[in-house]
């Protein structure tokens, strides 16, 4: 073959004459000569020839002579790569089959099945808002009414408490005592043998000291003043004796008592002993009542003045005098608020 080409100019010569034509290399069937490709090429503008062949079998022409008969180098070295030019005929796209489309939307109808399924990742499906779980625990229906609640109301939920433990060994619900109007407000730990038996806070021994503080201070007992405690029942280990109540026996009667100061309305709170101090300032437990002394606090911005129990006082009588600065200070205090 590599003879009669030669006869006719070449195999290169064939390829730059299909390169002028702007054909470029073609593919041809197995039983189809060169001299045929090269004469339907150069009949008119070549474009029908070409869209013909394209619709044919792609197979490259193969080589019928041996090696060793093959054209010098120079007819057998690859020609440069023409510029393609598309064709003027269309040729028609293979069919492609399309993923379901569905009504509230789904894959694009150019995507077919096996696109869709290795490329699209599924979508988590959204959770609607009713059936989101509430990270923010709800709140507590008995102290959003325990907050709206007028002293009768008050009173009655307090006797009536079930929220704590402490109800289960209480004789009587100790709610407090005292002018309602008052001006100082005094908030113990919780009550003891004594106030458990009769519903009143500071009956006992501690009872008859607090009474000769408010004394000292000008102020009595149910004038000018209320006493509470942080808890309305006794708290008792195992074996009966008063202790102090747990930080969830607090959490539980605290609305109680936050309820009765916003209907006082005191001008100043006097804590008395370590346990009333931490459960309004929100402290550490292990905050020494040291600590606290001697400096004006705030709470829910009512100034708030910290000092020794009187059942703490009865057992140490030398940190008496220290109380007693503790009450000056809340004097103090009392006469430079507004009025």
């Amino acid at each position: 073959m590599s003879e009669e080409l030669k006869q006719e100019g070449g195999f290169g010569s064939s390829l730059a004459l299909l390169d002028a034509l702007g054909i470029g290399p073609v593919w041809v069937r197995r039983e189809l000569a060169v001299e045929e490709v090269v004469a339907a090429a150069a009949v008119g503008s070549g474009a029908p020839a070409f869209a013909e062949l394209a619709e044919a079998e792609p197979v490259v022409a193969r080589q019928s002579e041996p090696a060793s008969q093959v054209a010098p180098t120079e007819t057998t070295s690859p020609a440069p790569a023409p510029t393609a030019r598309p064709a003027p005929a269309p040729v028609a796209a293979p069919q492609r089959r399309s993923a379901p489309v569905e009504e509230d939307g789904g894959p694009p109808s150019w995507l077919d099945e096996m696109d869709f399924a290795a490329s699209v990742e599924p979508m988590p499906m959204p959770i609607p808002d009713g059936d989101e779980e509430d990270e923010v625990p709800a709140v507590d229906p008995i102290i959003a009414r325990v907050a709206a609640m007028d002293w009768p109301a008050l009173k009655q939920q307090v006797a009536d408490c079930r929220r704590c433990g402490l109800c289960q060994g209480r004789k009587n619900t100790v709610f407090g005592v005292g002018d309602e109007k008052a001006k100082w407000l005094f908030i113990g730990e919780g009550p003891g043998r004594n106030e458990d038996m009769q519903g009143e806070p500071f009956v006992g021994p501690a009872g008859k000291l607090l009474d000769n503080m408010l004394a000292a201070m000008g102020v009595k007992r149910g004038e000018n003043a209320y006493i509470a405690n942080i808890v309305k029942c006794r708290p008792t280990d195992d074996n009966g004796r008063d202790r102090p109540p747990s930080p969830q026996e607090v959490a539980a009667c605290l609305p109680y008592l936050q309820r009765q100061i916003a209907l006082i309305q005191p001008t100043v709170l006097v804590a008395l002993g370590k346990t009333a101090a931490l459960a309004l300032l929100g402290l550490d437990p292990a905050t020494p009542v040291s600590r606290l002394r001697g400096t004006v606090h705030r709470y829910q911005d009512l100034p708030l003045v910290v000092t020794y129990h009187p059942a703490y006082l009865l057992r140490t009588l030398n940190d008496k005098s220290r109380a007693w600065a503790d009450l000056c200070l809340a004097m103090s205090t009392y006469q430079a608020q507004p009025r």
